[in-house]
């Protein structure tokens, strides 16, 4: 059972185990509604003998009532605190495990599956469905186990106390649900493309609001809003479409389960009159009936909320399924040469990004990574760090094969400066000191000051301690990319990524940076990706990279007396 559960539901064996401990409190819990209900006929039924035949003493006395009752009234309310505490404080737990989880799981995911995904997506799922599938399992879930297996108990019960009025009342039970199962299919799909829009449109909103510059810089405010709004109107279209169609499937089983109260109300007086069963039992199956269906109509929507839920269950079960990257955690390389050796790579299948690249980054030389945009310069940067796993060939750092390490440990020996940068709503300080969270103030304004952002620094109203806005909003581009490199040269790790590090900055600030970043890069492997042919001239080694291939491979002043790619972009650069 708590195999089932894990895999139906997508639980930890912790929750699995807690759902059913919740399942088990619930029936003890429905069942001891029943205790009032058996006292008071027993109460009834001695003391209506009394009225009828005042002769006869009652077996117990009102005060052995009073204290029974009392009594039940304890233990109904001892149950009702385990049922709680199963049915809701566990599930939170379970909910809080849940998201941890997630958060775990989006840990190890290859940065590929993020190339995928939307963050309205991924906070979609991480949020609002865990908060989905807590509300249902702590409010619907143990219920409708529980609901079942009590009416089962009661079943029984009732047949052994009374099989032909027992079949009255039950008889709509089989055919109620009956007409509920042929409508689940129908149900998954809605609730299924329902989710789908939902999701579609939450995309469109983080879109639109990511690129308010450029739609509002091409006059384009209207043509989204009405693309918006026809997504809006087709989803609530169609939402009202699916409820009315569930409802209807739901309306009528509840309406078939009406129909067992006038079965037992005319064939209880047809037994009644033929002297089948006393007044008595006919007043018991009365009152019985007139509240058994409430459950079972409670369990049929809890079903019909159960199958709502299958459909995030599955999204959850999709991401945890993911192919995760891992790896040893204790590396210790004898060097930190980057190797390239046959490596092919795609973003996606069918469509080949890199091709039989091989070259060696060794430590202690600058590697610049030349050639037209689009050949894949930024992809053989980012896979050197193990941001994807490659489709053939290997990648090794200090003769280890990467793919044998955990990312994470891997990128410890990493400083990254990439093109497009960062940054958190913090202070100036605090963005900075993400490059070696333990550093002392002094140490990042250390690092600060070599990457020349001292001079913009003491002109913001609180200096170091200036909050920069969401991803440095209150900063120019210069700016921000200076706060970057700040971070790499505080991390002071030993391989340095540079992507376009310098793109953002004028002439003066470009030098000033290259002054800083040589200090940085003594005796370190450096891979460099660059444009501008005066940021690679002092490079020791030139890859040429085009069409996801190697064009070339040289030094400056090789590639530079040879026709080819580079010595062309040379010329094309100082011509302009």
């Amino acid at each position: 059972m708590i195999k089932y559960f894990q895999n139906k539901y997508a639980m930890s064996e912790k929750g699995a185990q807690d759902l059913l401990r919740s399942i088990i409190w619930t029936v003890v819990m429905d069942l001891s509604f029943m205790i009032p209900v058996v006292l008071g006929f027993k109460f009834l039924d001695e003391y209506m003998d009394l009225l009828l035949n005042p002769s006869n003493n009652p077996e117990n006395s009102i005060l052995y009532y009073v204290i029974m009752s009392a009594a039940f009234f304890l233990v109904m309310l001892v149950i009702a605190y385990f049922q709680y505490d199963s049915a809701y404080t566990k599930i939170y737990e379970e909910s809080a495990r849940r998201r941890i989880s997630l958060a775990e799981t989006l840990r190890k995911l290859p940065l590929a599956f993020f190339g995928k995904k939307d963050i309205a997506d991924l906070s979609s799922t991480i949020m609002e469905d865990t908060t989905q599938i807590e509300l249902l399992f702590s409010h619907s879930v143990p219920q409708i186990y529980a609901s079942v297996l009590t009416l089962m108990i009661m079943g029984v019960m009732m047949f052994f106390y009374n099989w032909k009025l027992s079949l009255a009342v039950f008889w709509v039970v089989p055919v109620a649900v009956l007409v509920f199962y042929l409508s689940r299919k129908f149900q998954n799909s809605v609730h299924a493309k329902t989710y789908n829009m939902k999701r579609d449109i939450s995309d469109n909103i983080q879109e639109e609001l990511d690129s308010a510059y450029e739609i509002k810089s091409y006059n384009r405010e209207e043509a989204f809003s009405d693309a918006l709004n026809s997504k809006l109107d087709n989803y609530e279209k169609f939402l009202i479409k699916g409820e009315l169609l569930i409802g209807a499937f739901l309306n009528l089983s509840h309406v078939i389960l009406n129909l067992g109260l006038p079965s037992v109300i005319l064939f209880g007086a047809y037994l009644l009159s033929t002297g089948s069963i006393s007044i008595f039992t006919y007043l018991v199956f009365l009152v019985v009936t007139a509240r058994i269906y409430n459950p079972i109509i409670d369990t049929l929507n809890n079903f019909a909320e159960l199958i709502y839920l299958n459909v995030r269950i599955d999204r959850m079960k999709e991401m945890d399924e993911m192919p995760r990257q891992e790896g040893k955690t204790e590396f210790r390389p004898k060097n930190y040469d980057i190797e390239f050796n046959h490596v092919d790579f795609s973003y996606q299948e069918g469509v080949q990004t890199l091709k039989n690249v091989s070259f060696t980054a060794k430590q202690g030389d600058v590697t610049a990574l030349v050639g037209p945009s689009g050949g894949g310069k930024s992809t053989v940067a980012k896979l050197s760090a193990r941001f994807w796993d490659i489709d053939r060939g290997v990648i090794t750092l200090g003769g280890e094969d990467i793919s044998r390490v955990d990312p994470e440990t891997l990128l410890n020996n990493f400083s990254i400066v990439f093109q497009d940068v960062t940054l958190f709503n913090s202070s100036v300080m605090e963005n900075i000191r993400l490059g070696k969270k333990d550093a002392s103030d002094e140490v990042v304004m250390k690092a600060a000051q070599l990457a020349q952002c001292d001079e913009f620094v003491k002109k913001l109203p609180l200096g170091y301690d200036t909050l920069i806005g969401e991803n440095g909003e209150r900063l120019s581009g210069g700016e921000r990319q200076r706060i970057s490199i700040a971070r790499a040269i505080l991390k002071d790790a030993p391989i340095i990524l540079l992507d376009e590090a310098t793109a953002s900055l004028d002439a003066e600030n470009e030098t000033k940076i290259q002054s800083a970043l040589s200090a940085l890069i003594q005796n370190k492997t450096v891979l460099i990706i660059a444009h501008r042919m005066r940021t690679v001239s002092g490079a020791d080694k030139i890859v040429v990279i085009k069409d996801g291939a190697i064009a070339e491979i040289g030094t400056p002043s090789e590639l530079k007396e040879k026709p080819g790619i580079f010595s062309s972009m040379l010329k094309t650069q100082y011509q302009n």
